[in-house]
């Protein structure tokens, strides 16, 4: 006996290949109840897995890296700082010049979990932080123990699935896309409460199911898309497999619109925001040439067998696998990308077992079987028919960039086909040779298993071949091969029916070593933590230059200024240190911006490389009209400005501090945040931006106003003029005054002493949700000097408040009508 398996199983009553004609329900009679103490020790040994592989990033002094610390930590501490103040982070000034967090699905800002952590600990570490989102992995895998406990499926086979859930392929190789991981760890518990919904027609689960997956789906990821579609899939399998799909459906109707309610109540305004911010962004949808381009490559199925077999766990990043610069078509994907392992011994399992005996073919596990190939046809993308039917005809598909991201769906059909077969070697055994029947059939699907075996470790030699590494592969295949041995022998040598139970338990042993061995704090998901010192502790340089920046914003703050600065060129968590630092950078790192500034700006995605900063006509460099009118006073580079590549312009700037690896630049002064125009130039904006030209205006008394914004306009309707028409302007004295007298993340509050009528233009981006309010009278929002806000006001003194509102009512009808309005065209 194992300590997973402290229960006899009984020799079943049923032929070994009978087994395979039974329902799922059925199969359950035919497996005994769990008991408390092999309970007990199935969450032990889950516990004990998950801190032996938080040891290992412990005791290396390493976190979890790239996109968990470049990005989603300091939104997570962009989050706490603002929860920590009492108020709510909608917006964020110190991304791009200003961001929407609310609709951005990754600012984590409607993840229940995370904003508790936040309240809770607000200043948490980057290794607090890794601990909560492994312990996000904990959760699910536990929610697989109570899947397999309702299906009377062996604890060891349980235990099995979890850990493979917890640390098995993507979900350890994609570990520093913490979005994703925290999606796809709700995912077992509303699964588990969907089928026990549907099965006992109970309100009360149908309930929970629709609080965990709208907790799944808040993610609004790929990830979260796609299990949704798992879980609908799982409602139309039980209505197709119950035999009287019309009487079933109808008995089960009020649960699942109770869920469907309930989904919808805690959707509805996330999602709804964001489809917003995606008809304002950059990304308004993926073409699907850049989509295909994230394809999985097939040969990277190898990763199943042989970990390392690309060089892919290598610390010293020696890869040679599948990505841009192997392939001969487009590939964006990476190592990370296309890691697919789950453990040796459970490979062989699903191999040997499911596939070559066709014990994978029980009706108990067909549901996942289906899961399995599906996730397994749109991983790969361009190379099968599937995807690109799925991108032109399915709903949703077109929103992202990567179908490699169903790695993830093909990661929990593995977990649980892998512990069903070890379930199934517990009650029944080792298969025979051929035990399908028909025996043709088994022979045939023995054959079919030995060649797609060995025609994939055949592609993987041939790709390793070409690279020059054909030795390095056939030494990783030749350490999986040995394991593989041992696996097999171990369950030779103890397939008797009392000796099973000890057999699984040192199976489950092997394997949960192999994957903290491999996957735990590998080249894959662990830096050490001296690399993202911006948020420990600085290097003395690093230290003195944001000392020295943060006392030369002070006292222009001071004097009532709000100048910005751009952070170009200094690696991985500087793209976006600047929400932890406080600095209103004009750049960032983040795949979705507002498309109006991604235009006229040109930003790029990614600030730590100075190659894809653009520079459009808009925008021809750091001295530029619009460069002022952002505010833009210094420029932090990780090199001189003469260093600097080509395309980037290189302005007349002060260095005013220099160490081995950060430049500081003083560009002079800038425009104000605020000011007031008496006159108004009416634009075409749209047109601005297509064109990249700049138009010219005098900011001393003149304001560029939106065409759109022209029947707003009352008061200075008879100082209006065309942009096009570039007579000079007759510039008067103005003695007017705007003085910011409240900055604030989520609103901004302006006195304005005007001696006639005009525009008060306050330099900040212009986006759907911020209202503005004159005196405490509502306003019309102007959108003015191409990106930014402005409002009419009356001769005389004033105050103004613009407040950023993206859930009112207003803001919430206007999303909806304009998302609908598209959804026709």
């Amino acid at each position: 006996m194992s300590f997973f398996d402290t229960l006899p199983y009984p020799s079943t009553t049923l032929g070994r290949h009978a087994r395979r004609g039974l329902s799922e329900a059925e199969e359950r009679l035919q497996a005994p109840v769990w008991t408390g103490r092999a309970s007990f020790f199935a969450v032990m040994a889950l516990l004990a897995f998950l801190g032996l592989a938080l040891a290992c990033w412990l005791v290396s002094g390493a976190v979890v890296p790239w996109d968990s610390k470049n990005h989603f930590y300091p939104m997570f501490r962009f989050l706490a700082d603002a929860l920590h103040r009492g108020e709510i982070p909608l917006w964020n000034p110190y991304h791009f010049a200003g961001h929407p967090s609310v609709a951005d699905p990754q600012s984590l800002l409607f993840t229940p979990s995370m904003v508790l952590f936040a309240l809770i600990a607000p200043n948490a570490s980057m290794q607090l932080f890794d601990g909560v989102i492994l312990a996000h992995l904990a959760f699910g895998g536990l929610c697989m123990l109570g899947l397999f406990r309702r299906r009377r499926w062996s604890p060891a086979g349980a235990v099995l699935a979890a850990l493979i859930f917890m640390l098995g392929g993507a979900a350890s190789s994609r570990l520093q896309h913490t979005g994703m991981i925290i999606s796809y760890s709700f995912f077992p518990a509303a699964l588990w409460c969907l089928e026990i919904a549907l099965e006992r027609r109970s309100y009360r689960f149908a309930v929970l199911f629709g609080v965990f997956a709208a907790l799944m789906t808040l993610g609004r990821d790929q990830v979260a898309y796609l299990l949704c579609m798992v879980l609908a899939g799982r409602v139309i399998f039980a209505i197709a497999q119950s035999g009287a799909a019309f009487a079933y459906l109808r008995a089960r109707l009020g649960v699942l619109a109770l869920a469907a309610c309930v989904i919808g109540a805690i959707l509805f305004v996330p999602a709804l925001l964001t489809m917003q911010f995606l008809g304002d962004s950059n990304r308004p949808g993926i073409a699907f040439g850049v989509a295909a381009a994230g394809s999985l490559a097939p040969v990277n199925l190898i990763t199943l067998i042989v970990p390392n077999f690309f060089g892919s766990l290598d610390h010293l990043y020696d890869y040679w696998g599948p990505d841009y610069d192997t392939m001969t078509r487009a590939d964006w994907t990476d190592r990370a990308v296309d890691y697919l392992f789950v453990g040796t011994l459970p490979i062989l399992l699903f191999v040997w077992h499911g596939l070559a005996a066709g014990r994978i073919f029980a009706r108990g596990i067909r549901f996942f079987l289906i899961v399995l190939v599906v996730a397994a046809l749109y991983s790969l993308g361009r190379y099968t028919p599937f995807f690109s039917l799925a991108f032109d005809w399915i709903r949703g598909v077109s929103l992202y960039r990567r179908p490699a991201d169903a790695t993830f769906i093909l990661n929990i059909a593995l977990a649980f086909g892998s512990g069903y077969l070890l379930h199934r070697y517990v009650v029944d055994g080792l298969p025979g040779f051929f035990g399908a029947p028909p025996r043709w059939f088994g022979w045939a699907l023995a054959a079919a298993t030995t060649l797609a075996v060995a025609g994939l470790i055949g592609t993987g030699l041939a790709f390793s071949l070409r690279e020059g590494r054909v030795a390095t592969s056939i030494g990783q295949l030749g350490v999986s091969a040995a394991i593989g041995l041992v696996g097999a022998a171990l369950l030779f040598a103890l397939q008797d029916r009392r000796r099973r139970a000890l057999a699984a338990g040192l199976f489950v042993l092997i394997t949960g070593g192999e994957i903290v061995w491999r996957n735990a704090a590998s080249s894959l998901n662990a830096e050490p933590v001296s690399r993202y010192s911006v948020f420990a502790t600085m290097t003395p340089g690093e230290a003195a230059g944001v000392a020295l920046l943060r006392r030369e914003i002070a006292a222009k703050t001071h004097d009532g200024e709000h100048p910005r600065v751009e952070i170009l060129g200094l690696p991985g968590p500087w793209q976006n240190a600047s929400m932890a630092l406080k600095l209103e950078n004009t750049v960032g790192y983040n795949p979705l911006r507002i498309d109006g500034y991604e235009r006229a700006v040109g930003p790029g995605d990614n600030a730590g490389d100075p190659n894809l900063r653009h520079f459009p006509g808009t925008f021809r460099g750091y001295k530029c009209r619009l460069a002022s009118l952002l505010g833009l006073e210094y420029l932090v580079l990780d090199r001189p400005l003469t260093r600097l590549p080509r395309h980037v312009p290189r302005p007349k700037a002060a260095l005013i501090y220099s160490s081995d690896n950060m430049y500081i630049y003083k560009l002079g002064k800038a425009a104000p945040r605020a000011y007031f125009a008496p006159d108004v130039k009416i634009v075409d904006s749209e047109q601005v931006l297509d064109e990249h030209v700049m138009p010219d205006f005098d900011r001393t008394h003149e304001a560029l106003i939106d065409q759109a914004n022209l029947d707003d306009l009352r008061q200075v309707r008879d100082r209006v003029s065309d942009a096009s028409f570039n007579a000079p302007p007759v510039a008067t004295p103005d003695p007017s005054r705007v003085e910011i007298t409240n900055y604030s993340d989520n609103a901004v509050t302006l006195d304005v002493d005007a001696d006639k009528a005009g525009i008060v233009v306050l330099h900040d981006l212009f986006y759907p949700g911020w209202e503005v309010r004159v005196d405490g009278k509502p306003q019309p929002m102007l959108k003015a000097n191409i990106l930014f806000r402005g409002v009419e006001v009356p001769a005389g003194r004033h105050s103004i408040e613009f407040a950023f509102r993206p859930l009112s009512f207003a803001n919430l009808s206007a999303a909806f009508s304009t998302i609908l309005h598209k959804t026709e065209e």
